[in-house]
């Protein structure tokens, strides 16, 4: 660089500015401190205290709910009653609900960087939350713990009946009900078993289900870890099973933990993020006792102060600090994870330069993350439909439904071959935005072609109860195209409408040649796609279902996969719904001698289309 920064300059003018300000309110400060030293501390632990409220509301409301629907109510009142401002966002910070929409806030504050807490009933915030357990796991989250109606109905009658006969030999006793719903008998001092009910004791038929799934999981996580199973009591006591090993206790308490969470996930709302704003009269002043010669001089050492520091940091200083803290707050925003964070270049000298480097790396950052977000993605969706077509085969074999014959064994071959080359071109697959991708062209038979996907994925269909047929008209002849890729497109568009055919349903794959192109059809009778979300079918990573369910759907990358592939082979691929009677995916592609010329025109130049 040809100037120096001029850092010195910034020290002075700070160091000039605190030196005139001690010196002339120093005499002042100490009294305002010793008069709101009390009331901060106060106000202080009453936030505390009112954060808390909050946390334990909106944490007893996600124990016992599946979702956040609903809690807007709750989050009203809670702001009304703490006069905090209340918002709920998902993870990626997704508004769920905002004590702002009730008051009609047409200007609302940003979200800070940081939450005050993170609401969820498996991981329980020690800091704010005001109950304390070991394993960090809300008690109010039952699950499939919680009784039935008619359980809770028959235990509370033998639970009062016990009280009934405590009370009658003198005894003080009370019913308390577990979050699940489970009636105790409480009788302080008292520890004989008179009165004893072995039914009331004894796990119901839901208590015992739910206790044999968590057996169940806790004994895979210690098998897997190469310890003994055991055996849980309700009370979640265990005792081995086995007594030829020792059991590690932290490991069992360990694989404990981490069972009862995935047993619990599915009846509780998913984590999200809770911020709390300050309250409406936070900026209520401290009462000030001074006698009037003394506010005079102080109003005047105040203002000498104020005309001195603005003369001399306002020219001098801001040009310096203001550049320097946007960088400041851009680069805190990288650090939280922000990667879209960019400054504004108001200048040409070295804080300008140093901003627009900073720029640059942010965008770069951004690209990287892009690419390798992306790259996961497409890992995961496309090594899966080999590996479960494998798999499938296989598992039919071994129970003897197929006879394991050389045919088998060679469409075993394939998908092992189609696996390796998708592994051998995943670096490509997420490169191809750049123009990495490459095509092998040559002339494909479309018939048999279709034949290979409707075998590969004919297991599956058969065991999702969904007929899957292949229709190919006359003449259809060939295509110039890489098959593999091909393959892809159409197995992507087949394993989509399996997995959205209700049982009793059809899949039908059709080829046929319109003009000089062909035209490869994908139509199934399931649920449809509604009008408003055709448009966006095709986009990557969306999908109509939300909740990104494994059971009813992929990642959202296999049509975003096939439309590339399809631009890729100088083609088209549309979709068509009427919602509820199923929906149409038409694969277009340039025939024989077209597809020649393509191929022949693009030979070594970069492909311009991503996947």
């Amino acid at each position: 660089m040809s100037r120096r920064f001029p850092s010195s300059l910034v020290v002075r003018l700070l160091a000039l500015s605190v030196l005139v300000s001690v010196c002339s309110i120093a005499a002042t400060a100490w009294l305002a401190v010793r008069t709101t030293t009390r009331a901060i501390r106060q106000e202080q632990g009453q936030a505390i205290s009112e954060d808390a409220r909050i946390y334990e509301a909106l944490l007893g409301r996600a124990a016992t709910h599946t979702d956040w629907r609903g809690v807007q109510p709750l989050v009203d009142r809670l702001a009304r009653e703490t006069g905090h401002r209340v918002v709920l966002t998902t993870q990626d910070r997704r508004p769920i609900a905002d004590s702002a929409d009730a008051a009609g806030a047409g200007h609302r504050t940003p979200l800070p960087d940081r939450a005050s807490a993170t609401v969820d009933p498996l991981a329980v915030d020690a800091g704010v939350s005001r109950t304390r357990s070991d394993d960090r796991i809300d008690s109010r989250a039952a699950g499939p713990f919680r009784l039935t109606r008619a359980e809770r109905t028959r235990l509370t009658a033998l639970a009062q009946r016990r009280v009934t006969c405590l009370r009658s030999l003198g005894l003080p006793a009370a019913v308390t009900t577990a979050p699940g719903g489970r009636p105790h008998v409480d009788s302080p001092g008292y520890t004989g078993d008179r009165c004893a009910d072995e039914v009331l004791d004894r796990p119901t038929r839901s208590e015992s289900r739910a206790l044999a799934r968590l057996d169940a999981l806790v004994d895979a996580c210690l098998g897997r870890r190469g310890s003994g199973p055991v055996q849980l009591a309700l009370d979640l006591t265990w005792r081995a099973t086995a007594t030829r090993d020792p059991v590690n206790e932290a490991l069992v308490s360990s694989c404990l933990d981490s069972a009862r969470r995935e047993q619990l996930a599915p009846y509780v709302a998913p984590a999200a993020l809770l911020f709390i704003g300050s309250p409406d009269n936070a900026a209520a002043a401290s009462p000030f006792d001074l006698s009037a010669p003394n506010r005079l001089r102080m109003a005047g050492v105040v203002g000498s102060v104020l005309l001195l520091t603005v003369a001399v940091t306002t020219g001098l200083g801001l040009q310096l600090v203001r550049p320097l803290r946007a960088l400041t707050a851009a680069a805190q925003r990288v650090k939280a994870g922000d990667v879209a964070a960019r400054v504004q270049v108001t200048g040409r000298d070295e804080i300008g330069r140093l901003a627009e480097v900073f720029n640059e790396m942010s965008q770069q950052r951004a690209r990287l993350e892009r690419l390798r977000t992306e790259m996961v993605g497409d890992i995961a969706h496309e090594l899966r439909t080999p590996l479960s077509n494998i798999r499938g085969w296989l598992e039919a074999a071994d129970d003897g439904v197929v006879p394991a014959d050389g045919a088998l064994v060679g469409s075993l071959l394939e998908e092992a071959l189609l696996l390796q080359h998708i592994v051998d071109d995943l670096q490509d697959l997420a490169a191809s935005d750049a123009g990495a991708l490459r095509l092998h062209k040559v002339p494909c038979d479309v018939g048999e072609l279709l034949q290979q996907v409707a075998t590969a994925h004919g297991g599956r269909a058969d065991h999702a109860g969904v007929a899957l047929s292949v229709d190919i008209a006359d003449g259809i002849g060939s295509v110039v195209a890489d098959p593999v890729r091909l393959r892809q497109a159409v197995a992507n568009l087949v394993s989509n409408a399996v997995r959205h055919t209700p049982p009793g349903g059809a899949v039908t794959v059709t080829a046929r040649r319109e003009d000089d192109a062909v035209v490869i059809a994908v139509a199934d009778t399931g649920g449809g796609i509604r009008p408003e979300e055709l448009p966006r079918v095709f986009d990557r990573f969306w999908r109509a279902e939300k909740s990104r369910s494994r059971s009813t759907g992929g990642s959202g990358l296999g049509l975003a996969i096939v439309r590339n592939l399809a631009h890729a082979h100088g083609g088209t691929v549309t979709a068509e719904s009427s919602y509820g009677e199923g929906a149409l995916f038409t694969l277009r592609l340039p025939g024989e001698g077209q597809g020649r010329e393509q191929a022949s025109s693009r030979r070594g130049a970069p492909r311009s289309g991503g996947v």
